[in-house]
């Protein structure tokens, strides 16, 4: 089949979620069929990044999107009823771009990640689509209205009006729809989202092992004792870091006094490296080469996440590394988890710290927990499985949903 792949992101380096999803998904999928991968971008590209993507994608194409583009669209956007969302990334000479390549290339079927690149081919009818919706951004927009300053949230309500009307529109026009939960999916608006299948993300267990680290055939002695990574300038994870150590950190400090916490990851918002600036027991690294160095420098995992939507792939991946792991049932209904055997779940301050506490004393019981995660993120999270299920959906036979 010739599939042409529609990301929003160049899907490479692995920083953030959007780009792990269509990496693997599009690199399995490369094996079996002719990929076209048009990619958007706002950044400057790397030619190492580019060459990486060419070594299993038979045709590249990078679409670059220059700021002054995008501001311009952005105030256009307020007079359409587009999300701003898609806005942001639907400019003219990126649908005059991927016209020529459907013109060219002729297609079998498109795949596009996320509602925002779907506004460049909506209006082929004739030709097959499948969207992956990924999470359900409506849902993230409604709950960032409710904690975002009082001046900004007649913004993120109308954008969450407006992500809704446009997710059923897409759901509609698309012949098969994905998503990353079925968490996600029920929160889709649509009377038809039962139709919308679930496709899990999927954690490469080579790479996360929890042989990464061992010197002489033992671990390395841990530097800190709790542990949060992610993309540091997106709001769930600021939010969750400053809920850790503003509500979270003083509760465990109160009786374990220099328990220390690391942030690593991508584009530290000003107010992550704050963090670090007012309070010695805690560090924000930044981007990391090798985030295996984090996972394997900490003692417990802690990802508290009390907005967005998704599959966190830090839990995933934290627990293929085989690390104990405390979370908010937000964040575990999407990964599935049983909850006091491969996972600690939170819901108050005092609930974390608690957890915290006991797993930081009791190194049986931290032990225990982090085998059973990682029996856990093995069993039910497979990149070739989800793969499969995608090809699946878009040749019109879903497969079975696997159980774990």
């Amino acid at each position: 089949m010739k599939l042409l792949v529609v990301l929003s992101r160049m899907p490479y380096p692995l920083e953030k979620g959007d780009k792990l999803r269509a990496y693997h998904l599009v690199k399995r999928l490369a094996r079996h069929h002719e990929v076209y991968l048009f990619c958007l971008s706002d950044q400057r590209i790397q030619p190492g990044d580019e060459a990486h993507l060419r070594s299993f994608c038979k045709h590249l194409q990078v679409v670059h999107l220059p700021r002054w583009r995008i501001l311009l669209r952005m105030v256009s956007a307020i007079f359409s009823r587009l999300p701003f969302q898609v806005g942001y990334f639907h400019h003219r000479h990126a649908q005059r771009a991927i016209d020529a390549v459907i013109d060219t290339f002729r297609p079998d079927h498109v795949m596009c990640q996320l509602v925002r690149t779907t506004e460049y081919v909506r209006h082929r009818y004739s030709l097959p689509k499948t969207l992956d919706y990924m999470d359900t951004l409506s849902k993230g927009m409604e709950r960032r209205a409710e904690t975002a300053p009082l001046h900004l949230r007649p913004f993120f309500r109308a954008e969450t009006r407006r992500l809704i009307l446009y997710e059923n529109l897409m759901l509609d026009l698309f012949d098969h729809q994905a998503i990353i939960s079925a968490q996600d999916r029920d929160l889709l608006y649509h009377p038809q989202r039962e139709d919308v299948t679930v496709i899990p993300n999927g954690v490469d267990t080579e790479f996360f092992n929890p042989d990464f680290g061992q010197i002489g055939g033992h671990a390395q002695e841990k530097q800190f004792d709790l542990l949060f990574t992610g993309n540091m300038n997106y709001p769930p994870n600021i939010d969750s870091v400053l809920f850790l150590v503003h509500r979270v950190l003083p509760l465990v400090h109160a009786l374990r006094p220099g328990t220390s916490l690391l942030i690593a990851g991508v584009d530290p918002d000003q107010r992550v490296r704050d963090l670090a600036e007012h309070n010695a027991a805690v560090t924000v690294s930044g981007w990391v080469k090798d985030i295996r160095t984090s996972y394997a420098s900490a003692r417990i995992f802690v990802a508290p996440m009390q907005i967005g939507t998704g599959l966190q792939n830090k839990l995933l991946e934290a627990m293929a590394m085989r690390m104990p792991c405390v979370t908010s049932d937000l964040a575990n209904n999407a990964v599935g988890a049983v909850p006091g055997e491969s996972i600690l779940v939170g819901h108050q301050p005092q609930e974390y710290a608690d957890h915290i506490l006991r797993l930081l004393a009791e190194p049986g019981e931290r032990d225990l927990l982090a085998a059973n995660g990682n029996r856990f993120v093995r069993s039910a999270f497979d990149w070739d499985r989800s793969a499969e299920r995608l090809d699946s959906l878009m040749a019109g036979t879903p497969a079975p949903v696997p159980t774990p």
